[in-house]
C-alpha cells in the first residue's frame, strides 16, 4: 500500500525511522549535558543564569523528540512498547521522574515566591542531566544484554525480576553505554554553550570541559562497541532464538554500510571535538551532532536489521522480540508510513527554530536586562 512495499520492507522502514529518532534524541541530550556542567562552568549567579537560559531555549525540543521516539515505538512495534514499558516499569518510572523534574525546574527556578530556592531546582537539572541520560543508556543497552520477561500465548508480559528493569544495573556492559551517553551529552552541551553564548571566560571553561569529557567518553564508547562485538548474542534462525558468539559483529560484517556509517559518524564526532577543544571555532557542535546521529543509527540498525532479536529475553529465549514478531499489522504500518512523511518537515522546523533562537548570542547584558529569564 505504501509505495508498493511489503510487510518486511515496512518493518525495516519503521526500524530505520526509529533509529533516526533515537540518533536525534541522543543529539538533543546536549541540553542534559549542559545541565550537568552548570555547577562546573558557572562561578557566579549571572554566569549560571546565562547557561540555564541558553539551555532553556532548547529543552522542549529534546522533550518533544523523546515523545516522538516513544510514539514511533508504540505505533510501529507495539509489542515491544507494551513489553518494555509495561514490564520494566520501575526503570522507566525513574526516567520519567528525571524528565518531569526538568520541566518543573525551568518553570519554577526563578518564579516569584519560590519557597525551595533556585538551588533545589538546579540540583533537579543536574539529576536530569546525569541520571536521566545514564538510565536511558542502560535501558537501550538491554537490546544487547537482554531482559527478564516471558510472553504467554496471548502476549501478556510477565517479568521474572521484582526490580522490574532496574536489574539491568547489575550488568556491567550496560554501564558502558550509560556513561558514554553522559559524557557525549556533556561534550555536546559544552559545544552548544560555545555556539550560543558570547562570553570569552565561559568559552574557555567550556573548551576545557569538552576536552575532559572527551577523555572519559572515548574509552567508554570503545568499550561498549568492543563489548557488543565480542559478547554472545541472541541469534534468530527460522524463527528460533539461540545464544551464539559474535552475533553483533557478524551483523556489522554482513551489512558493510553500517560499518561505513559508523566510521563516518566516529570521524565527525572526533572532528567536532577537535574543532571545539583545540581551535577557536564555535561550530563544532554541528559535526558532533551529525556524527552522533550516525553512530546511534548504526548501533540500532545493527541489532534491529541483523539476524538477531532487538529486545531479547534472558528468562525465555523464544519470547525475544524482533522487528518481525513485534511489529504492527501491514495496514497500520502502511497508514503510519504516510504520516512519517511529515518527519522532514519536523526536522526543518527544528532547524528553523534553532537558527531563529540562536541568531543573537546570549550576553551578560541581555540576561541582566531580561525580567523573564529562567
Amino acid at each position: 500500500m505504501f509505495f508498493g512495499l511489503d510487510l518486511y520492507a515496512l518493518q525495516v522502514y519503521w526500524w530505520v525511522i526509529i533509529s533516526l529518532l533515537g540518533g536525534l534524541l541522543v543529539f538533543m541530550f546536549f541540553v542534559q549535558g549542559g545541565q550537568s556542567l552548570i555547577c562546573l562552568l558557572a562561578k557566579d549567579e549571572l554566569e549560571k543564569s546565562m547557561l540555564i537560559n541558553a539551555l532553556g531555549r532548547k529543552w522542549e525540543l529534546g522533550f518533544t523528540t523523546l515523545v516522538l521516539f516513544g510514539g514511533a515505538c508504540f505505533a510501529a512495534f507495539p509489542l515491544f512498547y507494551s513489553t518494555s514499558f509495561g514490564g520494566a516499569y520501575w526503570v522507566w518510572l525513574v526516567i520519567l521522574f528525571c524528565f518531569v523534574i526538568q520541566a518543573v525546574s525551568y518553570e519554577y527556578r526563578k518564579k516569584a515566591g519560590n519557597v525551595f530556592g533556585s538551588r533545589v531546582y538546579e540540583v533537579f537539572l543536574w539529576i536530569n542531566g546525569v541520571f536521566g541520560v545514564f538510565l536511558i543508556g542502560v535501558a537501550i543497552s538491554t537490546f544487547f544484554s537482554g531482559s527478564y520477561f516471558v510472553l504467554d500465548s496471548h502476549n501478556f508480559v510477565q517479568w521474572s525480576k521484582a526490580s522490574r528493569g532496574l536489574e539491568a544495573l547489575l550488568e556491567w556492559g550496560n554501564y558502558c553505554l550509560g556513561f558514554s551517553l553522559v559524557f557525549l551529552s556533556q561534550i555536546l552541551g559544552a559545544s552548544y554553550f560555545l555556539n550560543s553564548i558570547d562570553d570569552l571566560t565561559l568559552a574557555k571553561r567550556a573548551r576545557r570541559a569538552i576536552l575532559l569529557s572527551s577523555i572519559a567518553f572515548v574509552p567508554c564508547i570503545c568499550g561498549f562497541l568492543a563489548w557488543i562485538c565480542l559478547k554472545d548474542g541472541f541469534y534468530i534462525s527460522e524463527g528460533v532464538v539461540s545464544v551464539q558468539k559474535y552475533v553483533y559483529l557478524h551483523n556489522f560484517l554482513s551489512m558493510p554500510y553500517l560499518i561505513v556509517g559508523l566510521a563516518i559518524g566516529v570521524g565527525l564526532v572526533l572532528w567536532g571535538i577537535y574543532k571545539n577543544a583545540f581551535t577557536s571555532s564555535i561550530r563544532g557542535i554541528f559535526p558532533l551532532g551529525v556524527g552522533s546521529v550516525l553512530v546511534v543509527m548504526a548501533v540500532l540498525l545493527n541489532v534491529g536489521l541483523g539476524d538477531s532479536a532487538f529486545y531479547p529475553s534472558i528468562a525465555d529465549l523464544q519470547s525475544s522480540l524482533s522487528i518481525h514478531n513485534a511489529s504492527s499489522s501491514y495496514y497500520t504500518l502502511s497508514i503510519m508510513a504516510y504520516v512519517s512523511l511529515l518527519v522532514p518537515f519536523v526536522l526543518a522546523y527544528i532547524v528553523y527554530v534553532w537558527r531563529a533562537m540562536d541568531r543573537v548570542k546570549i550576553t551578560k547584558d541581555e540576561i541582566q536586562a531580561d525580567s523573564h529569564a529562567y
